[in-house]
Protein backbone atom coordinates (compact mmCIF):
# COMPACT_ATOMS: atom_id res chain seq x y z
CA UNK A 1 0.00 0.00 0.00
CA UNK A 2 1.25 3.49 -0.85
CA UNK A 3 2.42 5.55 2.10
CA UNK A 4 1.18 9.11 2.55
CA UNK A 5 3.03 12.20 3.74
CA UNK A 6 2.12 15.81 4.46
CA UNK A 7 4.12 18.21 2.30
CA UNK A 8 2.46 21.49 3.16
CA UNK A 9 0.16 22.92 5.80
CA UNK A 10 -1.40 26.23 6.73
CA UNK A 11 -3.60 27.50 9.55
CA UNK A 12 -5.90 30.41 10.34
CA UNK A 13 -6.91 30.31 14.00
CA UNK A 14 -7.50 32.51 17.04
CA UNK A 15 -4.34 34.56 17.74
CA UNK A 16 -2.73 32.71 14.83
CA UNK A 17 -2.72 34.38 11.43
CA UNK A 18 -0.55 31.59 9.98
CA UNK A 19 1.10 28.24 10.74
CA UNK A 20 4.20 29.86 12.25
CA UNK A 21 2.14 31.90 14.72
CA UNK A 22 0.08 28.78 15.49
CA UNK A 23 3.22 26.84 16.42
CA UNK A 24 4.63 29.70 18.51
CA UNK A 25 1.38 30.15 20.40
CA UNK A 26 1.15 26.44 21.19
CA UNK A 27 4.28 26.78 23.30
CA UNK A 28 2.24 28.73 25.87
CA UNK A 29 -0.44 27.26 28.11
CA UNK A 30 -2.60 30.39 27.74
CA UNK A 31 -6.04 30.19 26.24
CA UNK A 32 -6.55 32.01 22.92
CA UNK A 33 -10.20 32.79 23.59
CA UNK A 34 -11.65 36.30 23.83
CA UNK A 35 -14.95 38.04 24.64
CA UNK A 36 -17.68 37.61 22.01
CA UNK A 37 -20.20 40.43 22.60
CA UNK A 38 -22.03 39.45 19.41
CA UNK A 39 -25.39 40.02 21.10
CA UNK A 40 -24.18 43.25 22.63
CA UNK A 41 -22.61 42.66 26.05
CA UNK A 42 -22.78 38.94 26.88
CA UNK A 43 -20.97 36.23 28.84
CA UNK A 44 -19.59 34.17 25.97
CA UNK A 45 -15.94 33.56 25.11
CA UNK A 46 -15.05 32.55 21.56
CA UNK A 47 -12.07 31.80 19.36
CA UNK A 48 -11.99 34.73 16.94
CA UNK A 49 -9.63 34.10 13.98
CA UNK A 50 -6.76 36.50 13.45
CA UNK A 51 -6.64 37.14 9.71
CA UNK A 52 -5.86 39.78 7.12
CA UNK A 53 -6.65 38.74 3.55
CA UNK A 54 -4.50 41.62 2.24
CA UNK A 55 -1.40 39.63 3.27
CA UNK A 56 -2.12 37.26 0.38
CA UNK A 57 -2.64 39.97 -2.24
CA UNK A 58 0.97 39.86 -3.58
CA UNK A 59 0.68 36.10 -4.22
CA UNK A 60 -2.63 36.51 -6.06
CA UNK A 61 -1.50 39.61 -7.97
CA UNK A 62 1.59 37.74 -9.21
CA UNK A 63 -0.61 35.11 -10.88
CA UNK A 64 -3.83 36.84 -11.93
CA UNK A 65 -5.09 40.14 -13.36
CA UNK A 66 -5.31 43.03 -10.84
CA UNK A 67 -9.08 42.71 -10.42
CA UNK A 68 -8.91 39.11 -9.14
CA UNK A 69 -8.04 40.05 -5.56
CA UNK A 70 -10.74 42.76 -5.46
CA UNK A 71 -13.24 40.25 -6.85
CA UNK A 72 -12.43 37.80 -4.06
CA UNK A 73 -12.67 40.54 -1.43
CA UNK A 74 -16.16 41.48 -2.63
CA UNK A 75 -17.61 38.05 -3.43
CA UNK A 76 -15.84 35.47 -1.25
CA UNK A 77 -17.03 35.02 2.32
CA UNK A 78 -14.68 34.63 5.26
CA UNK A 79 -14.47 30.80 5.16
CA UNK A 80 -13.34 30.93 1.54
CA UNK A 81 -10.77 33.64 2.28
CA UNK A 82 -9.49 31.73 5.30
CA UNK A 83 -9.12 28.61 3.14
CA UNK A 84 -7.27 30.53 0.42
CA UNK A 85 -4.87 31.99 2.98
CA UNK A 86 -4.15 28.60 4.55
CA UNK A 87 -3.64 27.06 1.10
CA UNK A 88 -1.10 29.72 0.11
CA UNK A 89 0.73 29.11 3.40
CA UNK A 90 0.80 25.37 2.68
CA UNK A 91 2.38 25.87 -0.74
CA UNK A 92 5.31 27.67 0.89
CA UNK A 93 6.35 24.75 3.10
CA UNK A 94 8.17 22.98 0.24
CA UNK A 95 9.67 25.03 -2.64
CA UNK A 96 8.31 23.88 -5.98
CA UNK A 97 5.18 22.32 -4.49
CA UNK A 98 2.83 24.62 -6.41
CA UNK A 99 4.32 23.64 -9.76
CA UNK A 100 4.30 19.94 -8.88
CA UNK A 101 0.61 20.00 -7.96
CA UNK A 102 -0.17 21.64 -11.29
CA UNK A 103 1.96 19.19 -13.27
CA UNK A 104 0.02 16.24 -11.84
CA UNK A 105 -3.12 17.38 -13.69
CA UNK A 106 -6.20 15.40 -12.68
CA UNK A 107 -4.11 13.43 -10.17
CA UNK A 108 -4.21 16.46 -7.83
CA UNK A 109 -7.51 16.54 -5.98
CA UNK A 110 -8.99 19.28 -3.77
CA UNK A 111 -11.13 18.27 -0.77
CA UNK A 112 -12.00 21.37 1.24
CA UNK A 113 -15.10 21.23 3.41
CA UNK A 114 -16.85 22.97 6.28
CA UNK A 115 -18.85 22.18 9.35
CA UNK A 116 -21.21 25.14 9.21
CA UNK A 117 -20.95 26.78 5.81
CA UNK A 118 -20.77 30.53 5.38
CA UNK A 119 -23.52 31.36 7.88
CA UNK A 120 -22.57 35.06 8.23
CA UNK A 121 -23.06 35.63 4.50
CA UNK A 122 -26.36 33.71 4.54
CA UNK A 123 -27.44 35.65 7.64
CA UNK A 124 -26.69 39.07 6.15
CA UNK A 125 -28.37 38.30 2.83
CA UNK A 126 -31.39 36.85 4.64
CA UNK A 127 -31.79 40.02 6.70
CA UNK A 128 -31.50 42.17 3.58
CA UNK A 129 -34.22 40.10 1.90
CA UNK A 130 -36.43 40.25 4.98
CA UNK A 131 -36.21 44.03 5.15
CA UNK A 132 -36.83 44.38 1.42
CA UNK A 133 -39.86 42.09 1.65
CA UNK A 134 -41.28 44.22 4.49
CA UNK A 135 -40.89 47.40 2.44
CA UNK A 136 -42.39 45.73 -0.63
CA UNK A 137 -45.43 44.30 1.17
CA UNK A 138 -46.05 47.55 3.04
CA UNK A 139 -45.93 49.49 -0.24
CA UNK A 140 -48.54 47.31 -1.96
CA UNK A 141 -50.66 47.03 1.21
CA UNK A 142 -51.29 50.78 1.23
CA UNK A 143 -54.97 51.46 0.37
CA UNK A 144 -53.90 53.95 -2.31
CA UNK A 145 -52.24 51.08 -4.25
CA UNK A 146 -54.66 48.32 -3.37
CA UNK A 147 -58.23 48.39 -4.67
CA UNK A 148 -59.07 45.17 -2.82
CA UNK A 149 -58.12 46.72 0.52
CA UNK A 150 -60.03 49.92 -0.23
CA UNK A 151 -63.12 47.89 -0.96
CA UNK A 152 -62.73 45.79 2.21
CA UNK A 153 -62.27 48.88 4.39
CA UNK A 154 -65.74 50.00 3.37
CA UNK A 155 -67.43 46.83 4.67
CA UNK A 156 -64.80 44.93 6.73
CA UNK A 157 -66.60 41.74 5.79
CA UNK A 158 -65.01 38.45 6.93
CA UNK A 159 -62.33 37.12 4.54
CA UNK A 160 -60.73 33.65 4.60
CA UNK A 161 -57.13 33.75 5.85
CA UNK A 162 -57.28 37.39 6.95
CA UNK A 163 -54.74 37.91 9.78
CA UNK A 164 -55.65 40.08 12.79
CA UNK A 165 -55.17 43.83 12.34
CA UNK A 166 -51.83 44.87 13.89
CA UNK A 167 -53.43 47.38 16.26
CA UNK A 168 -55.44 44.56 17.87
CA UNK A 169 -52.31 42.53 18.73
CA UNK A 170 -50.21 42.82 21.89
CA UNK A 171 -47.32 45.25 21.37
CA UNK A 172 -44.74 42.49 21.91
CA UNK A 173 -46.03 40.69 18.81
CA UNK A 174 -46.84 43.82 16.80
CA UNK A 175 -43.92 43.49 14.33
CA UNK A 176 -44.94 40.00 13.26
CA UNK A 177 -48.58 41.03 13.05
CA UNK A 178 -47.69 43.96 10.77
CA UNK A 179 -45.70 41.70 8.47
CA UNK A 180 -48.54 39.18 8.23
CA UNK A 181 -51.06 41.95 7.55
CA UNK A 182 -48.98 43.63 4.85
CA UNK A 183 -48.08 40.34 3.18
CA UNK A 184 -51.71 39.26 3.04
CA UNK A 185 -52.94 42.48 1.49
CA UNK A 186 -50.02 42.76 -0.95
CA UNK A 187 -51.11 39.38 -2.24
CA UNK A 188 -54.64 40.76 -2.85
CA UNK A 189 -53.56 43.90 -4.72
CA UNK A 190 -54.81 44.18 -8.35
CA UNK A 191 -52.27 46.94 -8.87
CA UNK A 192 -49.40 44.60 -7.98
CA UNK A 193 -50.70 42.12 -10.53
CA UNK A 194 -50.74 44.88 -13.12
CA UNK A 195 -47.13 45.74 -12.24
CA UNK A 196 -46.12 42.08 -12.54
CA UNK A 197 -47.79 41.76 -15.93
CA UNK A 198 -45.71 44.66 -17.23
CA UNK A 199 -42.57 43.17 -15.70
CA UNK A 200 -43.35 39.81 -17.33
CA UNK A 201 -43.28 41.48 -20.74
CA UNK A 202 -39.90 43.00 -20.04
CA UNK A 203 -38.40 39.74 -18.77
CA UNK A 204 -39.81 37.96 -21.80
CA UNK A 205 -37.38 39.70 -24.16
CA UNK A 206 -35.17 37.06 -25.78
CA UNK A 207 -31.89 36.97 -27.64
CA UNK A 208 -32.23 37.03 -31.43
CA UNK A 209 -29.57 36.95 -34.12
CA UNK A 210 -25.89 36.87 -33.20
CA UNK A 211 -25.79 35.65 -29.58
CA UNK A 212 -22.71 37.54 -28.37
CA UNK A 213 -23.76 40.95 -29.63
CA UNK A 214 -27.51 40.48 -29.08
CA UNK A 215 -27.28 39.34 -25.46
CA UNK A 216 -25.68 42.64 -24.41
CA UNK A 217 -28.36 44.61 -26.22
CA UNK A 218 -31.10 42.57 -24.51
CA UNK A 219 -29.56 43.08 -21.06
CA UNK A 220 -29.35 46.83 -21.69
CA UNK A 221 -32.93 47.01 -22.97
CA UNK A 222 -34.24 45.07 -19.96
CA UNK A 223 -32.48 47.44 -17.58
CA UNK A 224 -33.86 50.49 -19.37
CA UNK A 225 -37.44 49.21 -19.35
CA UNK A 226 -37.20 48.00 -15.74
CA UNK A 227 -36.00 51.43 -14.60
CA UNK A 228 -38.90 53.02 -16.48
CA UNK A 229 -41.32 50.61 -14.80
CA UNK A 230 -39.95 51.40 -11.35
CA UNK A 231 -40.29 55.11 -12.03
CA UNK A 232 -43.87 54.69 -13.22
CA UNK A 233 -44.98 52.90 -10.09
CA UNK A 234 -42.51 54.53 -7.64
CA UNK A 235 -42.00 51.15 -5.99
CA UNK A 236 -39.22 50.23 -3.60
CA UNK A 237 -36.68 47.71 -4.83
CA UNK A 238 -38.43 44.36 -5.48
CA UNK A 239 -37.37 41.78 -2.88
CA UNK A 240 -35.94 39.44 -5.53
CA UNK A 241 -33.53 42.19 -6.55
CA UNK A 242 -32.21 42.45 -2.98
CA UNK A 243 -30.73 38.94 -2.79
CA UNK A 244 -27.01 39.14 -3.49
CA UNK A 245 -25.51 36.59 -5.85
CA UNK A 246 -22.85 36.14 -3.15
CA UNK A 247 -25.25 33.57 -1.72
CA UNK A 248 -24.41 31.34 -4.69
CA UNK A 249 -20.69 32.12 -4.68
CA UNK A 250 -20.42 30.93 -1.06
CA UNK A 251 -22.09 27.54 -1.01
CA UNK A 252 -20.27 24.71 0.79
CA UNK A 253 -17.93 23.81 -2.08
CA UNK A 254 -16.85 27.41 -2.74
CA UNK A 255 -13.54 27.18 -0.82
CA UNK A 256 -12.59 24.02 -2.72
CA UNK A 257 -13.57 25.57 -6.05
CA UNK A 258 -11.66 28.79 -5.41
CA UNK A 259 -8.53 26.87 -4.39
CA UNK A 260 -8.74 24.76 -7.55
CA UNK A 261 -8.93 27.94 -9.64
CA UNK A 262 -6.23 29.87 -7.78
CA UNK A 263 -3.92 26.86 -7.74
CA UNK A 264 -4.75 25.86 -11.34
CA UNK A 265 -5.58 22.38 -10.06
CA UNK A 266 -7.74 20.35 -12.42
CA UNK A 267 -8.45 17.14 -10.51
CA UNK A 268 -11.54 16.11 -8.56
CA UNK A 269 -12.76 18.98 -6.36
CA UNK A 270 -15.52 18.91 -3.74
CA UNK A 271 -16.49 19.65 -0.12
CA UNK A 272 -16.62 16.81 2.44
CA UNK A 273 -18.93 17.68 5.35
CA UNK A 274 -19.08 15.57 8.53
CA UNK A 275 -19.64 18.05 11.38
CA UNK A 276 -16.86 17.98 14.00
CA UNK A 277 -15.27 14.91 12.37
CA UNK A 278 -14.94 16.58 8.96
CA UNK A 279 -11.15 16.84 8.92
CA UNK A 280 -10.70 13.18 9.80
CA UNK A 281 -13.23 12.14 7.18
CA UNK A 282 -11.50 14.33 4.61
CA UNK A 283 -8.14 12.81 5.48
CA UNK A 284 -9.56 9.31 5.03
CA UNK A 285 -10.94 10.23 1.61
CA UNK A 286 -7.59 11.77 0.63
CA UNK A 287 -5.59 8.74 1.77
CA UNK A 288 -8.01 6.35 0.07
CA UNK A 289 -7.67 8.24 -3.21
CA UNK A 290 -3.86 8.08 -2.99
CA UNK A 291 -3.90 4.38 -2.05
CA UNK A 292 -6.11 3.59 -5.06
CA UNK A 293 -3.91 5.61 -7.37
CA UNK A 294 -6.71 8.02 -8.27
CA UNK A 295 -4.64 10.87 -6.85
CA UNK A 296 -0.96 11.57 -6.29
CA UNK A 297 -1.75 14.58 -4.11
CA UNK A 298 -4.77 15.99 -2.30
CA UNK A 299 -5.24 19.53 -1.03
CA UNK A 300 -7.21 18.72 2.10
CA UNK A 301 -8.75 21.26 4.43
CA UNK A 302 -11.63 22.72 6.36
CA UNK A 303 -12.87 26.27 6.84
CA UNK A 304 -15.52 27.65 9.17
CA UNK A 305 -16.79 31.22 9.66
CA UNK A 306 -15.83 33.37 12.63
CA UNK A 307 -18.08 33.01 15.69
CA UNK A 308 -21.51 34.46 14.93
CA UNK A 309 -24.69 34.99 16.99
CA UNK A 310 -26.34 32.18 15.00
CA UNK A 311 -23.71 29.61 15.97
CA UNK A 312 -23.12 30.81 19.52
CA UNK A 313 -26.86 31.00 20.21
CA UNK A 314 -27.56 27.69 18.51
CA UNK A 315 -24.86 25.84 20.40
CA UNK A 316 -25.91 27.52 23.65
CA UNK A 317 -29.47 26.29 23.25
CA UNK A 318 -28.14 22.83 22.46
CA UNK A 319 -26.67 23.08 25.99
CA UNK A 320 -23.06 22.61 24.88
CA UNK A 321 -21.62 26.15 25.21
CA UNK A 322 -20.20 27.76 28.35
CA UNK A 323 -21.74 31.14 29.20
CA UNK A 324 -20.05 32.45 32.33
CA UNK A 325 -17.32 34.62 30.76
CA UNK A 326 -14.51 32.30 31.90
CA UNK A 327 -12.52 29.69 29.99
CA UNK A 328 -14.18 26.29 30.18
CA UNK A 329 -11.36 23.74 30.00
CA UNK A 330 -11.95 20.15 28.89
CA UNK A 331 -11.80 17.50 31.63
CA UNK A 332 -12.63 20.00 34.42
CA UNK A 333 -16.07 21.34 35.43
CA UNK A 334 -17.73 20.21 32.17
CA UNK A 335 -19.54 23.55 31.67
CA UNK A 336 -19.49 23.53 27.86
CA UNK A 337 -17.25 24.52 24.96
CA UNK A 338 -16.44 27.74 23.09
CA UNK A 339 -17.22 28.44 19.41
CA UNK A 340 -14.28 29.17 17.09
CA UNK A 341 -13.66 29.72 13.39
CA UNK A 342 -10.80 29.69 10.91
CA UNK A 343 -9.16 27.21 8.56
CA UNK A 344 -6.67 24.38 8.37
CA UNK A 345 -5.11 23.10 5.16
CA UNK A 346 -2.85 20.11 4.48
CA UNK A 347 -1.29 19.06 1.20
CA UNK A 348 -0.94 15.29 1.39
CA UNK A 349 0.71 13.18 -1.24
CA UNK A 350 2.14 9.83 -2.29
CA UNK A 351 5.24 9.61 -0.09
CA UNK A 352 7.42 7.80 -2.60
CA UNK A 353 6.50 10.13 -5.45
CA UNK A 354 7.12 13.36 -3.55
CA UNK A 355 10.26 12.34 -1.66
CA UNK A 356 11.79 11.10 -4.92
CA UNK A 357 11.40 14.64 -6.21
CA UNK A 358 13.12 16.12 -3.15
CA UNK A 359 10.07 17.23 -1.15
CA UNK A 360 10.29 16.78 2.63
CA UNK A 361 7.37 15.38 4.64
CA UNK A 362 6.17 17.31 7.70
CA UNK A 363 5.13 16.31 11.20
CA UNK A 364 4.26 12.63 11.37
CA UNK A 365 3.10 9.90 9.03
CA UNK A 366 -0.69 9.46 8.93
CA UNK A 367 -1.27 5.71 8.78
CA UNK A 368 -5.01 5.30 8.65
CA UNK A 369 -8.39 6.74 9.59
CA UNK A 370 -11.18 4.65 11.05
CA UNK A 371 -14.71 6.03 10.71
CA UNK A 372 -18.09 5.01 12.09
CA UNK A 373 -21.56 6.27 12.99
CA UNK A 374 -23.20 6.00 16.40
CA UNK A 375 -26.62 5.56 14.74
CA UNK A 376 -28.04 6.60 18.09
CA UNK A 377 -28.38 10.30 19.03
CA UNK A 378 -28.02 13.69 17.34
CA UNK A 379 -25.76 15.25 20.00
CA UNK A 380 -24.90 12.82 22.84
CA UNK A 381 -22.02 10.51 21.84
CA UNK A 382 -22.26 6.79 22.43
CA UNK A 383 -19.50 4.47 23.59
CA UNK A 384 -20.05 1.93 20.85
CA UNK A 385 -19.67 4.26 17.84
CA UNK A 386 -16.26 5.73 18.69
CA UNK A 387 -15.06 2.29 19.80
CA UNK A 388 -15.84 0.91 16.35
CA UNK A 389 -13.89 3.73 14.69
CA UNK A 390 -10.90 3.17 17.00
CA UNK A 391 -10.88 -0.61 16.41
CA UNK A 392 -11.04 -0.04 12.66
CA UNK A 393 -8.14 2.42 12.77
CA UNK A 394 -5.96 0.19 14.96
CA UNK A 395 -6.60 -2.81 12.74
CA UNK A 396 -5.73 -0.99 9.54
CA UNK A 397 -2.63 0.59 11.10
CA UNK A 398 -1.39 -2.75 12.39
CA UNK A 399 -1.15 -1.23 15.85
CA UNK A 400 -2.03 -2.83 19.19
CA UNK A 401 -3.44 -0.80 22.10
CA UNK A 402 -0.22 -1.42 24.05
CA UNK A 403 1.76 0.36 21.30
CA UNK A 404 -0.18 3.61 21.65
CA UNK A 405 1.95 6.38 23.14
CA UNK A 406 -0.36 9.41 23.12
CA UNK A 407 -3.99 10.21 22.38
CA UNK A 408 -5.78 13.48 21.61
CA UNK A 409 -9.38 13.65 22.76
CA UNK A 410 -12.34 15.36 21.11
CA UNK A 411 -13.20 16.61 24.65
CA UNK A 412 -15.58 19.57 24.46
CA UNK A 413 -15.67 20.36 28.20
CA UNK A 414 -19.17 18.88 28.40
CA UNK A 415 -20.30 15.78 30.35
CA UNK A 416 -19.38 13.79 27.24
CA UNK A 417 -15.72 14.13 28.30
CA UNK A 418 -16.27 11.54 31.02
CA UNK A 419 -17.73 8.99 28.61
CA UNK A 420 -14.93 9.65 26.12
CA UNK A 421 -12.25 8.96 28.74
CA UNK A 422 -14.11 5.82 29.78
CA UNK A 423 -14.12 4.70 26.14
CA UNK A 424 -10.40 5.41 25.93
CA UNK A 425 -9.58 3.35 29.02
CA UNK A 426 -11.77 0.50 27.79
CA UNK A 427 -9.26 0.13 24.96
CA UNK A 428 -5.88 1.50 26.07
CA UNK A 429 -3.60 1.08 29.09
CA UNK A 430 -2.90 3.68 31.78
CA UNK A 431 0.43 4.48 30.12
CA UNK A 432 -1.21 6.45 27.27
CA UNK A 433 -0.51 10.18 27.58
CA UNK A 434 -3.67 12.18 26.79
CA UNK A 435 -4.15 15.71 25.40
CA UNK A 436 -7.27 17.89 25.08
CA UNK A 437 -6.92 21.30 23.40
CA UNK A 438 -10.31 22.99 23.04
CA UNK A 439 -9.50 25.08 26.10
CA UNK A 440 -6.70 26.58 23.98
CA UNK A 441 -8.40 27.61 20.75
CA UNK A 442 -12.03 26.62 21.26
CA UNK A 443 -14.21 24.38 19.15
CA UNK A 444 -14.09 25.04 15.42
CA UNK A 445 -16.87 22.89 14.02
CA UNK A 446 -14.89 21.32 11.16
CA UNK A 447 -11.51 22.98 11.69
CA UNK A 448 -11.06 22.02 15.36
CA UNK A 449 -10.03 18.45 14.62
CA UNK A 450 -7.55 19.69 12.03
CA UNK A 451 -6.03 22.18 14.47
CA UNK A 452 -5.71 19.45 17.12
CA UNK A 453 -4.10 17.01 14.69
CA UNK A 454 -1.70 19.69 13.43
CA UNK A 455 -0.75 20.54 17.03
CA UNK A 456 -0.07 16.85 17.71
CA UNK A 457 2.10 16.55 14.59
CA UNK A 458 4.03 19.74 15.36
CA UNK A 459 4.71 18.46 18.87
CA UNK A 460 6.05 15.15 17.63
CA UNK A 461 8.24 16.94 15.09
CA UNK A 462 9.94 18.95 17.86
CA UNK A 463 10.09 16.07 20.35
CA UNK A 464 7.69 17.36 23.01
CA UNK A 465 3.93 17.68 23.29
CA UNK A 466 2.76 21.28 23.62
CA UNK A 467 1.20 22.35 26.94
CA UNK A 468 -2.56 22.68 27.41
CA UNK A 469 -4.38 25.21 29.65
CA UNK A 470 -5.27 22.37 32.04
CA UNK A 471 -3.60 22.56 35.48
CA UNK A 472 -3.14 19.32 37.36
CA UNK A 473 -5.35 20.35 40.27
CA UNK A 474 -8.23 21.18 37.91
CA UNK A 475 -8.72 17.67 36.55
CA UNK A 476 -12.29 16.49 37.19
CA UNK A 477 -12.17 14.07 40.12
CA UNK A 478 -14.36 11.44 38.49
CA UNK A 479 -12.36 11.57 35.26
CA UNK A 480 -9.15 11.30 37.31
CA UNK A 481 -10.43 8.01 38.74
CA UNK A 482 -10.68 6.61 35.21
CA UNK A 483 -7.35 7.87 33.83
CA UNK A 484 -4.51 9.88 35.30
CA UNK A 485 -1.96 10.62 32.57
CA UNK A 486 -2.73 13.96 30.89
CA UNK A 487 -0.65 16.74 29.37
CA UNK A 488 -0.96 19.76 31.64
CA UNK A 489 0.24 23.35 31.42
CA UNK A 490 3.94 22.40 31.37
CA UNK A 491 3.80 20.16 28.30
CA UNK A 492 5.44 16.74 28.21
CA UNK A 493 8.12 14.77 26.35
CA UNK A 494 6.86 12.81 23.36
CA UNK A 495 6.29 9.20 24.47
CA UNK A 496 7.35 6.14 22.49
CA UNK A 497 4.75 4.59 20.23
CA UNK A 498 1.92 5.59 17.95
CA UNK A 499 -0.29 8.68 18.23
CA UNK A 500 -4.07 8.66 18.05
CA UNK A 501 -6.69 11.36 17.57
CA UNK A 502 -10.45 10.97 17.95
CA UNK A 503 -13.11 13.37 16.66
CA UNK A 504 -16.83 12.94 17.36
CA UNK A 505 -19.27 14.97 15.29
CA UNK A 506 -22.84 16.13 15.68
CA UNK A 507 -25.06 13.31 14.46
CA UNK A 508 -22.77 10.64 15.90
CA UNK A 509 -20.08 10.81 13.20
CA UNK A 510 -16.70 9.51 14.38
CA UNK A 511 -13.20 9.65 12.91
CA UNK A 512 -10.06 8.15 14.48
CA UNK A 513 -6.63 8.99 13.02
CA UNK A 514 -3.59 6.82 13.83
CA UNK A 515 -0.16 8.26 13.09
CA UNK A 516 3.50 7.49 13.82
CA UNK A 517 6.72 9.49 13.93
CA UNK A 518 8.80 9.48 10.79
CA UNK A 519 11.34 6.69 10.87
Amino acid sequence: MRRVGIFGWGVVAPRSRDIDAFERNLSSAESWLSAFNGFGPDNFLVGMPEFDFAEYKPWIDARFPPNRFTQLEKKAGQPTRYAIGAFIQALKQNPGLEQELQSLGIRTHVYVGTGLGDLPTIHDITLTLHRAQRRWDRFWAEPARNAALRQWLETKAPRPGLPPAPETVDVVERDEAEEAWWHYWAGQSPELREYLAELKEIEGLGVEGDVESAKLAVIKEKRTRSARLQKKWSTPEPPWNSVSANLLWNIHNAPAAQISMLGKLTGMTFAPVAACSSFGYGLKLAMDAIHRGDAKAVVLGMADPPPHPLTVGGFYNARVVAADATVSKPLTALRGTHISGGAVMWIVGDLEHFTAKGFKPLGMEPLTVGVSADADHIITPSQEGPTLAIHEALSRAGCTPAQMGTWDLHATATPGDFLEVQTLRGLFPESVLVTARKGTFGHGMAVGGGWELTAQYLGYARGSLFPTPLREGELNREIGKVHSRFVYDQGAPVPEGFAGKLSMGVGGINACVISRPWR
